[in-house]
C-alpha cells in the first residue's frame, strides 16, 4: 500500500512539473490553429520588409530608406533583431505561416515562463486560470509584430527580478544575456531597466537591516551592468536613447491606437478584472509592502495610460501579487516546486519536451499544408496600388495603415506606422489633414509635398473633400481605397535620382 501511494504521489508531482510545458505547447496550437488574428495590423509588412533590408544589405538602417517625406533621415530600429527572424521566416510573397508559427510559439513560451513563476505560489488550476485570464487581456494587442517575439524575455527577465526580491537577495548574473537579447528585439527592454530600481526596494525593504546596504550595491551594480548589457546591439550606447524616443511624442500618442488610453466609457475585459481585483484585495484584507503597492499601482498606471500595456499589467500584477498572497491566503501548493520537481526527473522531463516537440511540429505541418495564412484582402489595396503603379505614381498621400502594404511594393510612402521618424508634428499635421478639419491645411499640404494622388479609405474625411475641391478628381474607388489624382495630370513627377537607386537596391519580394 505504501509502495503504491508514494508512487501514486511521484506521478502527480511530475505531471505537475509538466503542466507548463503542456500549457505552452497548448497555447502554441490554438494561435495557429487561429493565425489570422495574428495578421490583423499593416504594421507587419513594413517590419518583415526592414528585416529583408537588413539581410540583403548586411547592416542595419540608420536612415529612412522607406518614405520620401523623411528620405534619408536619422532613424534607427531597434527591433532589427526581430525583423530579421521574421524576415528570414517569410516565405514567398503572400505566405505569412512562418511569422504566424514564429508569434504563436513566442506566445505559447510566455505561458510556460508565466506558469513556471506562478507554481511556488499556486496549485497548477490557479495557476492556469491567471494565465488563461492573462492571455484574454493581451489578446487584443498580439500581432506578428516585435513586441510579441520579445514577450518571453520581458517575462523571463523581469520575473526574475521578482523571484530575487521575494527570496530578498540579488538577481542572478545570468538575467544579463537575456537583457541584451530582448534589446535587440524590441524597444521595450527600457521597461525592464527601469523596473530594477523599484524591485530591488522591494529586496532591500524586506531584507534584515544588516543586509540592506550589501543588497543595495548589488542591485544597484546589476542595473549598470544590465544597462551595459542592454547596449550590446549594433548601435551601441544609442539604443536605449531610441527606443524611448517613442514617449518624446507628446498628444499624438493619445490618436495611436494602441497608444490611447483606456476607455473606460465601455465596459471592457479589463476595467471587468481590475475591477474585481480591488474588490477581492479589500474582502480578502490582503496587506502589501510599500515597494509592491508602488510597483502594482505603477503598473495600474501604465496600463490605464496606454492600451497597449495592459498586456504588461496582466502577466507583470500577478508576479508582485503571487507571495503576498500564498502567505496570506494559503495558496501555495505543498511539495516541491515545479522547476525542483523537473530536476528531480529529467529523463522523464526531457522525453516528455521531446513527445511535445514532435507532436506540435507533426501537428504544424499538417495543418500548414492545408490552409494557408493570408491578411484580410479588405485591408490591402491591392487593386489601387496596381493603378497607381500602372501610372507611375511616386508621391502618394495615404492613410498610415496602407503604408506597409505600399512598402512591400517598393513604393515611397507618405506615412507608414514608424510614428518615431515622423515626428510629433508631422503625424498632427496627417491626422488634421486625413480628418479635413480645415480644408485649407489639407491642400497645403498636398502642396507642401507635391502630392500627385491620394490613396485614402472610402470613409475619409478627406476623400470626401477632394471630390468637391477644384484641381482634383476621383480616378479610383472601391470598398477599400479611393484614389485622387491632380485634374488634367496624367503622368507624375519622379523621385530625386538618390530615393530611385535606393528603391533599386531593395530588391522585390
Amino acid at each position: 500500500m505504501s509502495i503504491s501511494i508514494t508512487s501514486s504521489v511521484t506521478n502527480r508531482s511530475m505531471a505537475r512539473g509538466l503542466v507548463p510545458l503542456c500549457a505552452g505547447a497548448g497555447v502554441y496550437l490554438f494561435f495557429l490553429s487561429a493565425g489570422e488574428i495574428l495578421l490583423r495590423d499593416s504594421d507587419s509588412m513594413w517590419q518583415i520588409r526592414i528585416g529583408q533590408w537588413i539581410l540583403a544589405n548586411g547592416t542595419v538602417p540608420y536612415t529612412d530608406m522607406f518614405s520620401f517625406t523623411k528620405y534619408g533621415e536619422p532613424w534607427i530600429s531597434s527591433s532589427w533583431l526581430s525583423q530579421v527572424l521574421y524576415a528570414i521566416t517569410y516565405g514567398a510573397p503572400g505566405d505569412w505561416a512562418g511569422p504566424v508559427i514564429l508569434s504563436s510559439i513566442a506566445i505559447g513560451a510566455t505561458i510556460s515562463i508565466f506558469l513556471y513563476l506562478l507554481n511556488p505560489y499556486f496549485h497548477p488550476a490557479r495557476a492556469i486560470l491567471i494565465a488563461a485570464l492573462a492571455l484574454l487581456q493581451s489578446a487584443s494587442h498580439f500581432f506578428a509584430r516585435p513586441h510579441v517575439l520579445a514577450l518571453p524575455f520581458l517575462l523571463a527577465f523581469i520575473g526574475g527580478l521578482m523571484a530575487a526580491a521575494d527570496r530578498r537577495t540579488h538577481p542572478s548574473w545570468f538575467l544579463l544575456p537575456l537583457m541584451t537579447l530582448w534589446a535587440n528585439l524590441h524597444g521595450g527592454f527600457v521597461l525592464g531597466l527601469a523596473l530594477i530600481g523599484p524591485i530591488g526596494l522591494e529586496a532591500i525593504w524586506s531584507a534584515e537591516p544588516n543586509r540592506r546596504v550589501q543588497l543595495a550595491v548589488r542591485w544597484a551594480l546589476f542595473g549598470l551592468a544590465a544597462l551595459a548589457a542592454s547596449c550590446v546591439t549594433p548601435y551601441g550606447w544609442n539604443t536605449p536613447l531610441g527606443a524611448i524616443k517613442i514617449l518624446s511624442l507628446g498628444k499624438l500618442l493619445s490618436l495611436i491606437w494602441e497608444w490611447m488610453p483606456v476607455d473606460f466609457g465601455k465596459f471592457t475585459f479589463f476595467e471587468a478584472t481590475l475591477l474585481t481585483l480591488i474588490g477581492v484585495a479589500f474582502y480578502r484584507k490582503l496587506t502589501l509592502s510599500v515597494p509592491r503597492i508602488l510597483l502594482l499601482v505603477g503598473l495600474i498606471w501604465m496600463a490605464l495610460s496606454h492600451v497597449r500595456n495592459i498586456e504588461i499589467f496582466a502577466f507583470l500584477a500577478p508576479l508582485v501579487l503571487a507571495k503576498p498572497i500564498a502567505e496570506q491566503w494559503g495558496t501555495a501548493p505543498g511539495g516541491a516546486s515545479a522547476i525542483e520537481e523537473i530536476r528531480s526527473a529529467p529523463f522523464v522531463t526531457i522525453i516528455a519536451a521531446i513527445a511535445i516537440v514532435i507532436g506540435g511540429w507533426a501537428s504544424t505541418s499538417i495543418f500548414v499544408a492545408h490552409h494557408p495564412f493570408l491578411f484580410n484582402p479588405a485591408q490591402l489595396p491591392v487593386a489601387a496600388v496596381d493603378l497607381l503603379q500602372q501610372r507611375k505614381a511616386q508621391r502618394i498621400f495615404s492613410t498610415a495603415p496602407f503604408g506597409g502594404y505600399m512598402v512591400t511594393r517598393d513604393m515611397k510612402v507618405f506615412i507608414d506606422g514608424r510614428a518615431e521618424l515622423y515626428g510629433e508634428q508631422f503625424v498632427l499635421d496627417y491626422f488634421n489633414a486625413t480628418e479635413a478639419r480645415n480644408l485649407g491645411e489639407l491642400l497645403a499640404l498636398l502642396d507642401k509635398y507635391q502630392i500627385d494622388a491620394t490613396l485614402l479609405n472610402p470613409t475619409s474625411p478627406a476623400a470626401y473633400a477632394l471630390d468637391h475641391v477644384k484641381g482634383w478628381k476621383r480616378l479610383y474607388s472601391d470598398d477599400v481605397a479611393v484614389i485622387h489624382v491632380r485634374s488634367g495630370e496624367t503622368r507624375t513627377s519622379a523621385l530625386p535620382a538618390a530615393a530611385g537607386a535606393n528603391q533599386s537596391s531593395l530588391g522585390s519580394d
